[in-house]
């Protein structure tokens, strides 16, 4: 087992074999190492280094670690090595993994090195890229371990060992003469079944699959659902294209929940491949100038409420508590639905059950701060009222706040706008506009009416 320290010792052993020059026992040391390893003494490096270790490498662990580079340096690299060197470690890799490289690249870049692939490599992914990002087309291999349904189980085991992947866990499907997907062959029957016996036989019929254009997110779902060790993909005519493989879906898991945190924060996950300083704030201010766009909503309700201020100064020094409990309330709220809808534990179909448990919480939450608060502003202000108006103001505002939070994110899914665009920055500053529109519109009723 390596741990960090240990890995960043051989990074930096690497990184000292290079500068010195000694190529042979880099190459050495490089075939010993992993992948991961590799990427990333790759990503440290500047161009022109970048590319001499990486020539260093087999085309095997070179198919192995061009998966692991962040997207901004597999272009540099990609683009600063000749056609030829790049279509050979193409031809190494998995089609589906080829596609997500290709795919990365200059169209013209891109149409030289498929020319330049092994004619039914270059095919395989040419498919693949047909599909649509993130769907399970674009993830499934093409390579899949399916036998016919007439074999006898002495032919599938012969079939089998030609077929499985040298790597990485599989599944065994049964499919008719016209490659329809009959279902999966539990290897444990295949193993102790009579072997003149046929496979459809000991074919269990009850297999969960999917369509090529499926999300990816979808995918995931069902694959942690069913505890699937890999997901068949098939076509309308349920003929089986290709398989996803439980690996696959971990990756989806982990790059989808990145996804969601960065886009709430207003970015995404590629500011942490060395992007420029320029290119992050550009990225960044179209969220930043939305949310100062609304917040200057609450500057205006505030002005509007200059006489109630003038009044009762006192309430100035309620309104940032207010903003700050009913902000945070439905920043809680939208990040519980955003994740929820991610993992299927909210569904659009039955959106009123996630609005009534909202309402439920909010109203626990609400009353308890509004009480505390109330409190705290009769004391202050020596008036049972003026306690009332800001515990109302604030058990009100919680709760809208709350269904705000809830409710925009299932809205955004419902539209097809992805729901982490709407949270973040945009849900908060929704939020203080809300509140502080509650609190002042409460005390100026309340002036008026003991006027």
């Amino acid at each position: 087992m390596i741990d960090m320290d240990e890995s960043t010792r051989l990074v930096d052993s690497l990184r000292e074999l290079l500068d010195e020059g000694r190529d042979d026992e880099l190459a050495a040391r490089l075939a010993e190492a992993h992948a991961a390893d590799v990427a990333r003494l790759v990503g440290e490096l500047p161009q022109e280094r970048r590319v001499r270790l990486f020539r260093l490498l087999s085309r095997e662990q070179a198919s192995e670690v061009l998966p692991e580079l962040d997207d901004q340096t597999l272009l540099d690299l990609v683009q600063a090595l000749e056609g030829k060197e790049v279509s050979r470690v193409l031809d190494n890799m998995p089609a589906e993994r080829a596609a997500d490289i290709v795919e990365e690249l200059p169209s013209e870049q891109a149409e030289t090195i498929l020319d330049l692939m092994q004619a039914e490599k270059s095919e395989e992914v040419q498919e693949l890229l047909e599909y649509p990002e993130e769907t399970a087309g674009r993830l499934m291999s093409p390579n899949v371990v399916a036998i016919a349904d007439t074999a006898t189980v002495a032919q599938a085991v012969a079939d089998i060992r030609k077929m499985a992947p040298e790597e990485g866990s599989f599944e065994v499907f049964a499919i008719d003469a016209h490659r329809h997907l009959v279902g999966v062959v539990p290897l444990r029957r295949l193993l102790t079944a009579d072997p003149a016996s046929a496979v459809g036989a000991i074919t269990n019929a009850d297999v969960v699959s999917v369509a090529p254009e499926t999300d990816q997110e979808e995918v995931a779902r069902v694959v942690a659902k069913y505890d699937l060790v890999a997901l068949p993909v098939v076509d309308r005519a349920n003929r089986l294209l290709g398989t996803i493989s439980v690996e696959n879906v971990v990756d989806i898991m982990g790059h989808e929940a990145s996804e969601d945190i960065f886009r709430m924060a207003g970015s995404d996950a590629a500011e942490l491949d060395r992007r420029s300083p320029r290119r992050i704030a550009l990225m960044r201010l179209p969220w930043i100038l939305t949310t100062l766009v609304i917040e200057l909503g609450a500057g205006i309700v505030i002005h509007y409420y200059d006489e109630t201020l003038s009044r009762v100064i006192l309430l100035a020094s309620f309104m940032p508590v207010i903003q700050a409990i009913s902000g945070n309330t439905g920043l809680q709220s939208v990040t519980m639905v955003v994740r929820g809808l991610a993992t299927g534990h909210v569904q659009l179909q039955r959106w009123w059950e996630p609005m009534w448990r909202q309402v439920q919480t909010t109203s626990i939450i609400g009353a308890v701060c509004g009480a505390l608060l109330g409190l705290i502003g009769a004391m202050w202000h020596g008036t049972a009222l003026f306690g009332v108006v800001v515990a109302v103001s604030m058990f009100v505002s919680v709760n809208l706040s709350g269904l705000a939070g809830t409710g925009i994110p299932m809205l955004s899914k419902r539209l097809g706008f992805d729901p982490a665009l709407t949270a973040g920055p945009f849900e908060t500053a929704l939020q203080d506009v809300i509140g502080v529109s509650i609190f002042l519109s409460l005390a100026t009723a309340l002036l008026r009416w003991l006027a």
